[in-house]
């Protein structure tokens, strides 16, 4: 996959079959638009294109209501690792200004889609939006594309136990704790990916050593407080584990570096220090009660070390 940032290059792509989004977990739904964006591709002979934003849309246009907060399911490394394993043959990444918001879904097909990458085709989700005030939809671009000669088809969106899957869904569940069905929106482990550190002094010296990982981009959804099953691949090693999460004085307003990642892993671990890891969540074993109602945190940290060995094999 190659990785193109921004609009100023020329592009030589092959008959180019496009979609367009933000892609934030690349989950079940994404993947069909991928999927069917890439059988295309082989059909015309051609080459699949994701344009994708950064920041956020919803962190420019609404900085002050939904976009304050709004944190992602996948920091733009992760969102590109992710990608990579579809096999999309273009990821193009468009900083996403106050002054970009503000073309319309006509100059974007113009300038963009034509003009820039002579689309043959573009694909699109179901009741997908564009343009300034989102005021493009599938009508609308359908008979632009007559105009400009290009086809234009709709993916009906996707169900998991007859719940339609979204991002925002998904985000939901995170924040709620609920892993194992966030994992079944997005038909992956929930990751996070950031570089260890030597882990927690106190921990170590009660006899339960800690690696601590640290994630770098503040809009990076953290699920709550509490302890997490979890694996991780380091070349060809697989090591399981578990995170201990902790926020200052348990503030959920925190950015994502200032939260405590605490990884307890079962094999040998030391010679990660320093290195740049992924981990795969599976399940949350303690809530954020263990911090609050008066328990051995200790005690709960090794009890739940023993439950999770059983689950992750």
């Amino acid at each position: 996959m190659q990785v193109h940032y921004g609009l100023d290059k020329d592009f030589d792509i092959r008959n180019p079959v496009v979609t367009i989004g933000s892609f934030d977990g690349v989950h079940v739904g994404h993947k069909t638009i991928l999927n069917r964006l890439r059988k295309l591709a082989k059909k015309a002979s051609g080459e699949s294109v994701l344009i994708t934003f950064h920041p956020h849309p919803r962190k420019i246009l609404y900085p002050d209501t939904s976009g304050k907060n709004l944190k992602l399911i996948n920091s733009q490394s992760e969102k590109i690792r992710l990608l990579r394993t579809t096999k999309l043959d273009h990821l193009i990444i468009i900083e996403f200004t106050t002054d970009f918001s503000q073309m319309s879904s006509a100059d974007f097909v113009r300038k963009v889609l034509v003009s820039k990458l002579k689309a043959r085709i573009v694909v699109v989700g179901f009741n997908h939006h564009f343009g300034h005030n989102r005021e493009g939809d599938y009508e609308y671009l359908y008979e632009l594309g007559k105009f400009f000669n290009f086809e234009v088809e709709e993916i009906p969106h996707q169900d998991i136990d007859n719940e339609t899957v979204s991002s925002t869904k998904i985000r939901k569940s995170l924040m709620e704790g609920n892993i194992q069905r966030a994992n079944a929106y997005l038909d992956h482990h929930y990751i996070i990916r950031g570089p260890l550190e030597k882990g927690d002094r106190e921990l170590y010296l009660n006899g339960f050593p800690t690696l601590s990982l640290v994630v770098d981009e503040d809009t990076k959804l953290v699920p709550p407080d509490g302890v997490y099953a979890v694996h991780l691949i380091s070349g060809n090693i697989y090591y399981r584990g578990m995170v201990w999460i902790r926020r200052p004085e348990g503030n959920d307003s925190v950015t994502a570096p200032e939260i405590s990642l605490d990884l307890h892993l079962f094999e040998y671990g030391n010679n990660l220090v320093g290195k740049k890891v992924t981990l795969y969540f599976h399940k949350q074993m303690r809530d954020d009660s263990i911090f609050t109602n008066g328990y051995d945190i200790l005690a709960e940290l090794k009890e739940a070390s023993e439950e999770t060995e059983e689950l992750i094999y």
